[in-house]
């Protein structure tokens, strides 16, 4: 017997919370959290009495699926749930933010959730909530609704009568319109769609760049800052120093990266590769580490970038359910190969660069 529970955001999250309403078909939540079942994900399925199942090792259809359990910052995988109709549960605070932003609406999506904020639903609340829910919608559907009426008045009409009259008015439309349709009407029309096009991509260029890259920039500058001002830089710089500045260091710290437990865990946001990046880079201007080993390096902290995101790109494209559980630990074990295989080309190709 399943039961139904009610998903609160939490005390820095976003969102009105989820009504998660499981049933025979959609009995699965998913968790896509680096690998493994997240806490707030075995809550869900405890409680609704529905399976827990990790994303990185299973593909689970989407008609199964009850919800899908994220630990993303505001990157690409926060919309790719939303955009697909299904619920997230997102356990970090985050809130609208990146590509797939206009589809992360507070009836699909809540965040900064936490184990405590999943509770049942009692059969009372769940009737009053549907009830606000419906008041809501005819609320909102009042135009609608009216044209809904006018629609099945106009439906009244016999067939025969809707045909005549349907075919009446798309000829007076078409010769209206080749009165109207010169030359230059059609000209200024194809500049205007190019414009608006131009436009809305500035729009959305600017808005990508607002609530994503400038934060992020934020954020790394004042972690730098922190790490320098405490010191921990030059402690990281001397652990650091000795696997940058050789290409044997640089492959083991590769392989360290890209091993297949780790990587999913250190590519959300890349905020690992963008801080040893930004010491790695300070030590060659400093002239502790040779310029030389700039190409090999940027290759060494980059091994896992991406490898968080596998999962979620497969079911991007489509992919079927045997594909993804056998192509998450192909590409896991093949971004660990060829981690190490890109540093040594890496290596051979800053030969006479610098």
């Amino acid at each position: 017997m399943y039961k139904t529970v009610f998903v609160k955001p939490g005390s820095k999250g976003w969102g009105v919370g989820l009504t998660l309403v499981p049933s025979e078909q959609k009995n699965k939540v998913v968790s896509v959290t680096g690998g493994g079942i997240h806490p707030v994900a075995q809550q869900i399925a405890d409680l609704t009495g529905c399976e827990a199942c990790d994303g990185f090792k299973n593909q689970i259809p989407e008609e199964e699926t009850l919800c899908a359990v994220i630990d993303c910052g505001g990157t690409a995988r926060i919309g790719v749930y939303p955009m697909k109709r299904i619920p997230t549960v997102d356990v970090l605070p985050s809130s609208p933010s990146g590509p797939l932003s206009k589809h992360i609406t507070e009836d699909i999506f809540v965040s900064g959730v936490r184990p405590e904020d999943v509770s049942i639903l009692e059969e009372a609340n769940l009737e009053d909530r549907q009830m606000a829910a419906v008041n809501h919608a005819h609320a909102q559907d009042a135009e609608s609704a009216a044209t809904t009426e006018k629609i099945v008045t106009e439906g009244r009409e016999s067939d025969e009568e809707f045909k005549e009259r349907y075919a009446k008015l798309k000829e007076d439309h078409k010769e209206e319109q080749a009165k109207k349709d010169s030359f230059l009407v059609r000209f200024s029309r194809g500049i205007g769609g190019v414009m608006s096009t131009f436009y809305q991509s500035g729009r959305d260029a600017l808005d990508m760049l607002l609530k994503n890259i400038i934060p992020f920039m934020a954020f790394i500058s004042m972690i730098v800052g922190i790490i320098n001002y405490t010191g921990v830089g030059d402690w990281l710089a001397k652990v650091l120093s000795p696997l940058a500045g050789s290409l044997p260091g640089m492959i083991v710290l590769a392989l360290i990266c890209s091993i297949p437990i780790l990587s999913p865990i250190l590519g959300p946001g890349a905020v690992i590769s963008q801080v040893i990046g930004v010491l790695i880079g300070t030590q060659i201007a400093n002239g502790s580490i040779p310029v030389q080993y700039a190409l090999p390096a940027l290759f060494a902290i980059n091994a896992h970038v991406g490898c968080d995101f596998i999962p979620v790109g497969l079911s991007l494209g489509e992919a079927k359910p045997e594909t993804v559980a056998i192509g998450v630990p192909a590409i896991l074990y093949g971004r660990m190969l060829t981690g190490f295989t890109a540093v040594i080309l890496a290596w051979l190709a800053s030969f006479g660069m610098y």
